[in-house]
């Protein structure tokens, strides 16, 4: 091949100057689409996608006039585009000044931790004071695709005002269980399996089983609050640790969904432990 013998003939300077040149290219590409997630700039994505597609296929198969026509729209969107998102062009024009367009600084990542963690104890202590029950899951390494399916979609940010409105006691969503997956609030008024072991407690109610059965046949984390106590629990790999507090619970959340990396520093270290029978 052509290529191939251009790219052995090439000094070997000039081939670590290539390599370097492909992967300097793939990497912005790869921080520009990291940017854009979740903004409405992914679906102009896809929009341009299918319209390089469709100009494609209108030269493959001769259609002369939808080609003429598709070539006006490229050649006239990237205006329209500078136009519709010149506030993000903006930003980003002025976060490259400041240094920071291809920065994921562990600032970042932790400021979104931290938010995420919040919500979850800002909403679990008002439901506990005020004895709301409460099932809320996890995703992580194994799907959950299936129980989402048994509820409702929602696909929201997790807020705490969210996640306190949906377990309202006589609302539609109050019933079953909030499956989040990749940080989104998914899902609500799911079905979860119920544990089948003989030695749980009795005094254990339907909520806690099901947060034990998910447990026993996924990794996710799963959070309870009592309707009846008011007591905040969580599920995870066939261990439930009941009655926590706020902050053992802040604590354990933040240790189990992001792992020991995000930890806080405490007075003393929390170890997962299973406690089945209170």
């Amino acid at each position: 091949m052509q290529l191939f013998e251009n790219f052995t003939e090439l000094a070997p300077l000039g081939i670590v100057v290539n390599i370097i040149d492909i992967a300097l290219v793939w990497y912005v590409l790869y921080k520009v689409l990291t940017l854009i997630k979740g903004t409405k700039a992914v679906q102009l994505l896809k929009g341009i996608f299918v319209i390089v597609i469709a100009r494609i296929g209108t030269w493959f198969f001769g259609l002369e006039t939808l080609e003429w026509l598709l070539k006006q729209v490229i050649n006239f969107g990237f205006l329209t585009i500078i136009i519709i998102f010149q506030p993000e062009i903006r930003r980003a024009l002025e976060q490259l000044g400041r240094g920071k367009l291809f920065q994921r600084s562990a600032s970042q990542e932790e400021e979104e931790q931290a938010r995420l963690i919040e919500a979850m104890k800002k909403s679990v202590s008002y439901m506990a004071k005020r004895r709301i029950g409460a099932l809320i899951s996890i995703e992580k390494e194994t799907g959950l695709n299936e129980y989402i399916e048994t509820g409702i979609n929602t696909d929201a940010d997790i807020t705490s005002e969210l996640l306190i409105n949906i377990f309202i006691p006589n609302t539609p969503l109050h019933d079953g269980a909030v499956i989040i997956q990749r940080k989104k609030i998914m899902a609500a008024a799911c079905y979860l399996p119920l544990s089948e072991n003989p030695f749980i407690s009795k005094e254990l109610g339907t909520r806690h089983r099901a947060a034990l059965g998910l447990s026993e046949v996924t990794d996710a984390i799963t959070i309870v609050v009592s309707e009846e106590t008011g007591g905040i629990s969580i599920a995870t790999n066939g261990n439930l640790n009941r009655n926590l507090t706020i902050e053992q619970f802040e604590e354990l959340l933040r240790l189990l969904w992001f792992g020991p990396k995000a930890e806080t520093t405490t007075s003393s270290k929390w170890s997962i432990r299973g406690n089945r029978n209170g």
